[in-house]
């Protein structure tokens, strides 16, 4: 392996775990589901979030991705759409009903949660430049494309692991059962981040 291919690699891991661990809608909607519906809940939406991730590499691998940057209406229009979800999202969290702490998790889908990590990742701007950056500043040219399609892969898995790590930690029963003791300040905070993060996304948009 060349020293060109080591940086590469390097500079993908790098660029990938810095862009997962950073704060944003995804972290938002695991915390919402893992603390409300507890850790079936906020494992499945990591898993829809690492889905989110595979959806963004493939248009990129596709081309589509360069497009969608050429085009400022296309992603203008993934950023409201993004926008409109969170903050529908942060409502649903608002007026939610409170859940006795003696009782089992809120009752959610599997495919509920699924579809909630899922749109809350593929319909997030962020992600998009995100992957689009790394391969066309980051990923030569010449890199095969079966090992671009291992960097893909590897940015999926890292994205799960993430946010299953944070899922697996705030559904503990301790921590979880603390947090719906309080459960009406926990939704209304929810649902703060997630409708400031959908108003950030519209506003960016509507004054570009």
């Amino acid at each position: 392996m060349s020293n060109s291919q080591i940086l590469e690699i390097s500079a993908v891991a790098t660029i990938t775990m810095l862009a997962v661990i950073s704060p944003g809608a995804d972290f938002a909607m695991i915390t919402r589901n893992s603390v409300l519906h507890g850790r079936r809940a906020g494992l499945v939406c990591a898993a829809g979030i690492a889905a989110g991730v595979c959806l963004h590499v493939l248009y990129t691998l596709l081309g589509v991705a360069v497009v969608l940057r050429s085009t400022p209406q296309a992603l203008g229009l993934i950023k409201l759409l993004g926008a409109a979800y969170l903050v529908y999202v942060g409502w649903q969290t608002w007026g939610a009903r409170v859940q006795s702490t003696a009782s089992g998790p809120a009752s959610l889908s599997a495919m509920q949660c699924l579809r909630m990590g899922f749109l809350t990742n593929a319909l997030n701007p962020k992600t998009t430049l995100f992957v689009l950056s790394v391969f066309t500043q980051v990923v030569h040219p010449g890199t095969p494309w079966g090992v671009q399609v291992g960097y893909g892969a590897f940015m999926a898995l890292a994205h799960w692991g993430w946010f299953a790590v944070v899922a697996l930690l705030l559904s503990q029963e301790q921590l979880r059962q603390r947090l719906l003791a309080r459960q009406i300040v926990l939704n209304r905070c929810i649902a703060l981040a997630l409708g400031a993060l959908g108003a950030v996304l519209a506003l960016s948009q509507l004054q570009a």
